[in-house]
């Protein structure tokens, strides 16, 4: 509540109380000075009456001690007489027969007048009155303005495919009659789909600083009040706003939040959602058609949508915003570091080769991590070395140097990242092994990290297999190096990642010989999604039992193959042990030097007296079974 309603209200409430006392102050002086016309002629036999004004049948008059007095007479003809014989002062006018005034007419309605006034008030402000403490049903979508920073095509980069489908909107906005004169029309929405950090917000805000038209942003969360009706109301609102401001374009951010399939779970067709999703779609496409407004949405669950929602004539199109390959990742880089300052010794295709599958948002907390790495050394510019302290704290974890770890597990744990390597390497298909350590990173006491030469977008049955064998080496390398009843609890991520794999291999992708190209598998988050409130058995006893032993065969072929390498290489198990033991963390070029049978140099910038890659003195309070040594693949 801003000043201006305070000081109108602190006003009301002061004319409320001021005339309350008035009124009451006068109908207290009127009912102590009245006095009954049989009293008036006693005082008038006992002479105590000095003065009297007679105004019709009105008396009023003064007694002897000073005291006034008014009464009623009725018509009494010796009244006159009775006064004059007692020497009472006698005045006479007439009865005023006029109207009231128009202050006092005022003064008598305005009770009912000042009701009438904030009943007005309350009942606007329920209907949407703008600012109002009321009004719950107003639209909470933003104009976008060029004062938040303009943001243009320039700016976005990477999506390339996508960024053309949304210009042709654009082009349509500024110059409509190219498109009208062959018969066009305008697309009524159209909605981004892509996953998380990829662009899709970024993109809209674009489109908002090319189209120069009016651009209204809102939540999709927005819609949802503790108000029956309210999201309705803020749907209908939000395109009467669109109307007065057409051609504009109105974006939904993360419209999965109110546009999920209908009649889901227990609420059925009576959920306060399901009421807003309904308003959207008639405004969207209804009889009352919104000429000129243009819905954008984005979303990462387009599996979650209501059919009727993304059908054509609502969302016409749907533009599919994907991470960026490695030359998108590059044009990223590129905008990112306008605003850093860079040594010579950056190689943007390096960095974009070594980030497979990173997002737009992900490449970007990566230019930032790095100017932070090098603000933190006192750096003048940020150099390669930065890109790759920040690229591995993103894949790998942030180091935790001040955790202590005894020799027997730090020898653990060397052996366990060494046994990952090592069939990593070894097994056909595989990502080449990027980097091997055993600070401890994140949750994990220590990392095998696995890194792609180029995007991949589909895995074959060979690459899963040899996956799933080196999950299971650093297991193996624990049970060969120190026997079977020292093996820990550190591959119990290793263990669940390698069951996964093989669950999809059998139920998903139709990788398994013996149960056939069928899906097996339940679908998972059926309820809440328009779906089926209860999930239903899709497979029978006997087949499930059998999709469990081919999962079981397939484990343990990949164990045995695990195995059977670390077994013909403990050699090359020995030594990469023994390297990381000394030097903590290895990468590629000492991997292939241990792995081709020679003794590897030293890291990079490492040194004998070098003490930063030494572990802290602060004990860790945490059980091994908690931090995994995880290998990120």
């Amino acid at each position: 509540m801003n000043l201006k309603n305070l000081m109108m209200w602190g006003l009301l409430v002061l004319l409320v109380v001021g005339l309350f006392q008035l009124f009451q102050t006068s109908d207290r002086s009127v009912s102590s000075n009245k006095i009954a016309f049989s009293n008036f002629l006693q005082q008038v036999e006992d002479g105590r009456v000095v003065q009297v004004e007679i105004i019709g049948n009105n008396i009023q008059g003064i007694l002897s001690d000073g005291t006034a007095f008014n009464t009623y007479a009725p018509n009494d003809p010796n009244l006159i007489e009775k006064l004059s014989s007692k020497g009472v002062n006698i005045t006479a006018s007439p009865q005023e027969d006029k109207m009231p005034s128009f202050l006092g007419i005022l003064l008598s309605w305005f009770p009912m007048l000042l009701l009438i006034g904030v009943w007005i008030f309350f009942m606007r402000q329920m209907q949407g009155g703008k600012g109002g403490a009321m009004g719950f049903g107003r639209s909470k979508a933003k104009l976008l303005t060029e004062s938040r920073g303009k943001i243009t095509f320039n700016d976005v980069a990477g999506i390339d495919e996508a960024k053309e489908e949304v210009e042709e909107i654009v082009e349509f906005l500024k110059d409509p009659r190219k498109f009208r004169r062959l018969g066009g029309k305008i697309p009524k929405g159209a909605l981004l789909i892509g996953p998380p950090g990829s662009g899709k917000t970024l993109l809209a805000r674009a489109i908002a600083g090319e189209a120069n038209v009016p651009f209204f942003i809102i939540s999709g969360s927005d819609f949802v009040e503790m108000f029956v009706g309210v999201g309705a109301s803020r749907v209908r609102d939000m395109f009467e706003q669109g109307k007065k401001s057409a051609p504009c374009i109105i974006f939904i951010d993360e419209i999965d939040a109110v546009g999920r399939s209908r009649g889901a779970g227990l609420g059925g067709g009576n959920d306060e959602r399901e009421q807003t999703l309904n308003q959207l779609l008639v405004e969207m496409d209804g009889f009352d058609t919104n000429e000129g407004v243009i819905l954008i949405a984005a979303t990462n669950r387009p599996d979650v949508l209501d059919p009727a929602l993304i059908r054509p004539g609502r969302f016409d199109r749907q533009v599919v915003v994907p991470n960026p390959d490695i030359l998108g990742r590059e044009a990223i880089l590129k905008i990112h570091i306008k605003k850093i300052s860079t040594g010579p010794d950056v190689k943007l295709r390096t960095i974009a080769r070594g980030t497979p599958g990173f997002s737009g948002a992900d490449l970007a907390n990566l230019a930032n991590e790095a100017a932070l790495f090098a603000a933190r050394a006192d750096k003048k510019v940020v150099d390669m070395e930065d890109f790759e302290k920040a690229k591995d704290k993103i894949m790998m974890g942030g180091e935790r140097r001040s955790m202590v770890m005894n020799d027997d597990e730090k020898k653990l744990t060397a052996y366990h990242e060494s046994g990952h390597a090592v069939v990593g390497r070894l097994v056909p298909n595989h990502d080449p092994v990027y980097k091997v350590s055993i600070i401890p990173r994140g949750r994990a006491l220590g990392v095998t990290m696995f890194l792609p030469e180029e995007d991949r977008y589909s895995n074959s049955r060979q690459r899963i297999t040899s996956m799933i064998a080196a999950l299971f080496g650093g297991r193996v390398a624990e049970e060969e190096i120190f026997g079977t009843d020292a093996v820990t609890t550190g591959a119990s991520n290793d263990i669940e990642r390698a069951t996964d794999l093989a669950r999809n291999m059998v139920t998903k992708w139709g990788l398994s010989e013996k149960m056939g190209p069928l899906a097996y598998h339940e679908e998972e988050n059926e309820v809440f999604l328009g779906k089926s409130v209860t999930q239903q058995k899709s497979v029978s006893d006997e087949t499930a039992h059998a999709i469990d032993s081919e999962i079981k065969r397939i484990i343990d072929v990949e164990y045995k193959r695990a195995t059977k390498l670390v077994k013909d290489n403990i050699k090359k198990l020995h030594t990469m042990a023994e390297a990381l033991l000394m030097y903590e963390t290895i990468d590629a070029k000492q991997i292939d030097e241990i792995m081709a049978g020679k003794k590897p140099g030293a890291p990079e910038n490492w040194s004998d007296d070098d003490t930063s890659g030494k572990s802290g003195t602060t004990p860790s309070t945490k059980a091994k079974g908690d931090t995994a040594p995880n290998p990120v693949s």
